[in-house]
């Protein structure tokens, strides 16, 4: 099976067609065009693999929305990282503050813990607080007990985002609270999503824990998809007046995780059906294809003044990708794309580069590719020939 190819160096791209060792592919029967047909009346949505991180589905993924409680998903990460790291213990305790008890608890009318004024509550319970009643008291505790003040935790939030590749989200406070610059994308909730599964496993229990018990009171899991019989697990949910519904849920069928984000959404019923419609469509429609066996070289990276003009590029064991399941076989388009041209010395088991592939209903995958061989730089004479590539053909490879 063949595909278009895109081999982006620089600013320039050589379009030319590649063949991929692929033809051994079968595709399982579905309806046919059943991912052009899909659709969602959320406002913004996404679908991803939690494996590979591939989006199945996207609808203004990209726009700045208010995330209300689902923001809490970035206070829960920054508070993870720092047990995590020894900086905190779950048996560390905070106060509940007169601003924490006002502004997010029983006086506010807003989803709340109930933890009294002046009341130390440990973290353990307060997130427990966070992720099953959504407690606004019990974010902003947090929040004043690590850095002080909501504002200044804010800014460590967003810190937290860049390093996590989240580039455009803003926030102004751990609880999700109506401010005009909390701001984020569905596909970053989705990203933060994924890392808070991969990487805090034994936190992400806790999202599936369907009663928290705390003092007089109990509370029961907002999150209406863990009783939905889909094998959902997570995450979180999210309601203001300037959001609409939204939610970010998990769930696993058959081994294979998804992550579903909607925002924007006018009920709670809307918000439970399409998040369902969304999770249960991905699982249906689509399954992983091996496109490339260990070791087998995928494609080749300019290098400019090494010893050789070109690196050739694997995947870290075998090279599969999520494509929807279609009775023919779909076409494909591929590309390598790196920062380039790339320089030496270049060490084998570098990542160089990523090879992305789009399917003719838009589902992208993205695969990091990594150098087979060294390549060190090359003679002066080497780098002379290239200098004059770049200033004739500005890095277009002959």
């Amino acid at each position: 099976m063949s595909f278009l190819a895109n081999w982006r160096i620089g600013n320039a791209t050589l379009r030319s067609f590649a063949i991929l060792a692929v033809a051994a592919l079968s595709f399982g029967s579905a309806d046919e065009g059943q991912s052009k047909n899909f659709g969602t009346r959320a406002k913004a949505a996404i679908l991803m693999d939690a494996d590979t991180g591939a989006i199945l589905f996207q609808h203004n993924a990209d726009e700045l929305l208010p995330p209300a409680s689902m923001s809490k998903l970035m206070t829960l990460a920054v508070v993870f990282k720092a047990i995590t790291d020894g900086r905190l213990s779950l048996d560390d305790e905070f106060v509940m503050s007169e601003h924490a008890w006002r502004t997010g608890g029983a006086p506010s009318r807003t989803s709340a813990m109930f933890v009294p004024i002046n009341t130390k509550a440990t973290i353990s319970d307060l997130l427990k607080g966070m992720i099953v009643q959504s407690g606004n008291d019990a974010s902003i505790a947090v929040a004043e007990g690590i850095s002080g003040s909501e504002e200044a935790f804010a800014k460590r939030m967003t810190v937290e985002a860049r390093r996590l590749g989240m580039t455009k989200s803003t926030f102004r406070n751990p609880s999700g609270l109506y401010h005009p610059d909390q701001l984020m994308t569905a596909r970053e909730l989705a990203l933060l999503a994924r890392h808070i599964i991969h990487e805090y496993p034994e936190f992400y229990k806790i999202f599936s824990q369907k009663l928290f018990k705390y003092r007089r009171h109990k509370f029961y899991n907002r999150n209406p998809l863990l009783s939905a019989g889909i094998g959902a697990d997570g995450l979180k949910t999210g309601y203001i007046k300037a959001s609409g519904y939204g939610m970010v849920s998990s769930a696993q069928q058959d081994g294979k995780r998804l992550i579903a984000v909607v925002m924007g959404l006018p009920t709670k019923r809307a918000r439970k059906s399409e998040s369902i419609k969304l999770l249960n469509w991905g699982f249906r429609s689509f399954t992983s294809f091996k496109l490339f066996n260990a070791d087998e070289t995928v494609g080749y990276a300019r290098v400019w003044g090494g010893e050789r003009f070109y690196v050739p590029l694997v995947g870290k064991g075998e090279v599969s990708v999520i494509l929807p399941r279609v009775p023919e076989n779909p076409r494909l388009r591929a590309e390598i794309t790196y920062q380039g041209p790339l320089k030496p010395p270049i060490r084998k088991g570098d990542q160089v580069a990523k090879l992305r592939v789009t399917s003719q209903t838009n589902a992208v995958n993205e695969v990091p590719l990594y150098a087979a061989e060294d390549v060190e730089p090359g003679s002066l004479f080497r780098r002379g020939l290239d200098s004059l590539a770049h200033l004739a053909l500005g890095w277009i490879p002959l």
